[in-house]
């Protein structure tokens, strides 16, 4: 029997949103009122809008007759009891506190167990966690193993946290300062990339030993899962529903936003081992989210997340070919002769900015320059993951200078084609031919606090 070559989506298409290509002097405009940002773009301006993967999945069947079926009780709704019942099959947690989504949780968590001046180590920052951490007082030091920084490392689990480092920071501050470690799974601002469950497990174990809770960031642990399948030895044999609870299993409690792999438009949830934990939690809750029974979510939200948290791990096939089209991408835009970071990762591609504009001042935001112009060539709206999104260092003034400068191409689940990312790769490819006329840019409005997101820009000539 012949191997077969190639591989299929894991569903037929039911219903279309259409989508126009404009022309490009339109996009020129639009950039320019954008000043250079792409999240202030209006969606009907864009083509094949890679921005994000959070909350723009699309839901299936099941989860739309969810939505008809959710209970929107003000307290008690059995919609929660449905979520609460999935989490704790899906991923082995007793405690749930739903969440409007992923930041929500980050928030809570944060406020119920940092203190002013305690260290929280992690393995790489992300733009909102860490926010919420220095926002309740803390500061976050970064543990990831130094590969996790090197764009071309080929290492399988470039989200690994470095135990020595994490002993480092423990012998410095002591380890009554930190409350916590916060692990990431395929750890983004790093390019997507995996943590191994030999790493989970060794890394548990010494911040049991020294009374550290482990909190995992699962917001993709499914991505981070099918990576262990793939490439750990012992978990060949195993399905991704079975190597998700046991990625949990070596942590204390979870922040989730569901918005990406439990396939939803909005939602998210704090999962907690710790009953009393969970009851401040739950306090805070009602505060700044909704009550315990809803959180920040609708009935029907919670019952088409519960149905999309099954759906995620009934087989194999929906994260093969998840992942599969993000590395069909990431392969297309190598071939063109474009440096991305490696392996390619679970939800994006990323390209080396640096090497694309070698010349380009990292002050002149090389990344964000590079954003712009494959959008108002090709109408792809793309995003920067780099010094901008990294802000500045509050004691000197100066923007933080992380080694990874990326544009992100990231795949929504269930919603493009083949033929889509074959227009995406043409137009990065096009962009690259032309780089040498891309100019850099400078700062004409900077927001205070997670800049990236409404910062405007001008070329510097």
């Amino acid at each position: 029997m012949t191997e077969r070559r190639s591989w299929a989506e894991p569903w037929k298409i039911k219903m279309v949103e259409p989508i126009t290509m404009t022309t490009r002097e339109h996009r020129a405009a639009a950039n320019l009122a954008a000043g250079f940002n792409t999240f202030l773009l209006a969606s009907d301006d864009v083509y094949i809008d890679l921005l994000t993967d959070s909350g723009t999945s699309a839901m299936s069947e099941n989860q739309w007759a969810g939505l008809m079926l959710g209970d929107e009780a003000y307290a008690g709704s059995r919609s929660f009891y449905h979520l609460v019942d999935a989490v704790a099959e899906v991923y082995g947690y007793e405690e749930l506190v739903p969440t409007h989504q992923g930041r929500g949780a980050e928030h809570i968590l944060s406020q119920i167990l940092i203190s002013e001046g305690d260290i929280i180590p992690g393995n790489m920052y992300f733009t909102t966690t860490k926010f919420h951490q220095e926002y309740a007082g803390g500061r976050f030091v970064d543990v990831i193993i130094d590969e996790a920084h090197d764009p071309a490392s080929t290492h399988p689990f470039k989200g690994n946290v470095d135990l020595d480092k994490l002993a480092a920071v423990v012998d410095e501050f002591g380890a009554e300062r930190i409350p916590y470690i916060s692990v990431e799974t395929n750890v983004n601002m790093a390019g997507g990339q995996p943590v191994s469950m030999a790493n989970l497990a060794a890394t548990y174990e010494y911040c049991h030993r020294h009374d550290i809770l482990v909190m995992l960031d699962a917001t993709r642990a499914v991505e981070n899962a099918y990576f262990i399948q793939q490439r750990e030895p012992g978990y060949a044999g195993k399905s991704i529903a079975e190597i998700l609870p046991e990625i949990c299993s070596y942590t204390d409690g979870a922040t989730m936003s569901s918005k990406k792999d439990n396939l939803v438009n909005i939602g998210g949830f704090l999962a907690l081992r710790d009953p009393e934990l969970a009851r401040k939690a739950r306090a805070l809750l009602v505060a700044f989210e909704g009550l315990h029974t809803y959180g920040g979510m609708a009935g029907r939200d919670m019952e088409a997340l519960a149905r999309g948290m099954r759906e995620m791990v009934a087989t194999d096939d929906h994260i093969r070919a998840r992942i599969g089209q993000v590395h069909y991408l990431g392969r297309l835009i190598n071939e063109a002769g474009i440096a991305t970071v490696q392996p390619i990762g679970g939800h994006a591609v990323f390209i080396d900015a640096a090497a694309a504009l070698p010349d380009m001042p990292r002050d002149h935001f090389p990344a964000q320059a590079l954003t712009a112009a494959i959008y108002v060539d090709s109408g792809v709206r793309a995003m920067e993951r780099g010094i901008v999104s990294a802000g500045r260092n509050p004691e000197t003034g100066d923007h933080n200078r992380p080694k990874l400068e990326l544009v992100r191409l990231t795949i929504p689940r269930r919603v493009y084609t083949q033929a889509h990312m074959d227009v995406v790769a043409e137009s990065v490819a096009a962009v690259y031919e032309q780089r040498g006329q891309i100019k850099g840019l400078r700062f004409t409005y900077e927001p205070p606090e997670l800049r990236f997101f409404q910062a405007r820009f001008e070329e510097i000539d």
